[in-house]
């Protein structure tokens, strides 16, 4: 099948979406070389799933299990790094080097940083650590959860929950969705 679109006016679209849409999964190499120029990077060390999915070739499972391994203290420091976690030949992931960005995180640093806590999975007793947050807020966040569904983003969890935006502004550091 080919494409209609002339070649700029296709990758002029493409640039708009790579650019707009932070969940655009990448299709190709041109796509991630489209991205690498437009300065897109996924920090391997402190990637989401979802970042991780926006890599061609790569499943949700392999995305959940290198944000597990990550979470519980694995440092990647290299492509090789990532293969290996994934049981991968290393040639499979070498297109994906110029989206990939290997930062390196010393223990000092990360003690005086906030762990984000997400907002859709989090325990009352997890919530009630976050500075803001008491145990009644805590309780109203899970059972409006279970009753009403997982909370989209930052705006929905404000409007569900009618909190102010002084509130908001305090717990944004502390909540991930």
């Amino acid at each position: 099948m080919t494409n209609w679109l002339p070649w700029n006016s296709r990758v002029q679209k493409l640039r708009v979406k790579l650019l707009n849409d932070p969940y655009y999964r990448l299709q190709s190499g041109e796509e991630i070389q489209i991205a690498a120029q437009l300065g897109i990077r996924i920090d391997a060390n402190q990637a989401t799933v979802d970042d991780w999915l926006r890599l061609p070739g790569l499943s949700i499972h392999q995305a959940r299990s290198l944000v597990e391994l990550s979470r519980s203290g694995v440092k990647f420091y290299c492509i090789e790094d990532i293969a290996a976690a994934l049981g991968l030949p290393v040639p499979r992931l070498e297109p994906l080097k110029p989206l990939l960005n290997f930062s390196y995180y010393d223990h000092e640093s990360l003690v005086g940083s906030t762990q984000l806590v997400n907002a859709n999975t989090a325990s009352v007793e997890e919530l009630a650590q976050i500075p803001y947050i008491d145990v009644s807020l805590a309780q109203a966040v899970i059972e409006n959860r279970v009753s009403v569904g997982v909370y989209r983003n930052l705006a929905d969890f404000q409007r569900r929950l009618q909190l102010s935006g002084e509130a908001i502004a305090q717990l944004m550091y502390f909540l991930r969705f």
